[in-house]
C-alpha cells in the first residue's frame, strides 16, 4: 500500500471515533445474539457463547483502546489484540458452519471449557449459558444464516485489523523518529 493509503489508516486508527464504532459494532452483535435467544426463543450453543466471549473481549479492549489510543505503543497493541480477537472470531465461526454444514464433526456439548476462576457462565448466565448443543444458526436476511453472516463478517475483520496493524507500526516508526514513543 501506498503512504497515502497508510496515512489515512493511520488516521482512522488513532481516531477514537474508530475504536467507538468498534464498540458499537460488537454492542449491535451481542443485541442480535440476545434478540434471537430472547425474543426469537432460540438457545445458544457452546460455540456461540464463544463467540459472543469474543465480541465481548473486543469491546473491552476498544474501551481501552479509547484511553490510550495516543500512546503510538499502546495503539499498536489495541490493534494486535484486535487481530488475534479476529483470530478466535474467525476459528469459532468456522467451527460453526462446519457444524451447521457436516464437514466438521466435533464433540458441541453443554461446558464451555472455561476455568472456574472465569466462571462467566455462572456469573452472567443470561448472556453466556450455553443451553443447547450445536446444530443449526438461524436464518438473518436473503437466506443467509448466522455462521455464514459471522464468518464473511470474521474475515474481513481479519484483514481489516492486519491491515491497522500495519499502519499502527509504521506511526510507531514514525513516533521513534519524533521521539514520541512514550
Amino acid at each position: 500500500m501506498n503512504d497515502g493509503v497508510m496515512g489515512k489508516l493511520s488516521t482512522i486508527g488513532n481516531s477514537a471515533w474508530y475504536w467507538v464504532l468498534l464498540v458499537l459494532t460488537g454492542l449491535c452483535f451481542e443485541c442480535v445474539a440476545l434478540y434471537y435467544q430472547y425474543v426469537v426463543e432460540l438457545q445458544p450453543c457452546v460455540l456461540c457463547i464463544q463467540v459472543r466471549i469474543w465480541v465481548m473481549t473486543l469491546i473491552l479492549v476498544s474501551l481501552l483502546a479509547i484511553v490510550v489510543r495516543r500512546n503510538a505503543f499502546m495503539n499498536l497493541l489495541a490493534h494486535m489484540l484486535t487481530v488475534v480477537i479476529a483470530i478466535g472470531l474467525l476459528e469459532r465461526s468456522y467451527q460453526l458452519l462446519g457444524t451447521e454444514r457436516g464437514f466438521i464433526f466435533s464433540d458441541c456439548g453443554l461446558d464451555l471449557g472455561l476455568p472456574s476462576w472465569f466462571a462467566l457462565d455462572n456469573w452472567f448466565p443470561a448472556m453466556f449459558q450455553v443451553q443447547t448443543s450445536c446444530g443449526y444458526t438461524p436464518e438473518l436476511l436473503f437466506g443467509v444464516t448466522m455462521a455464514e453472516a459471522l464468518i464473511v463478517i470474521s474475515a474481513v475483520f481479519l484483514l481489516w485489523s492486519a491491515a491497522m496493524v500495519v499502519s499502527a507500526l509504521l506511526g510507531l516508526q514514525s513516533a521513534q523518529g519524533a521521539g514520541r514513543f512514550f
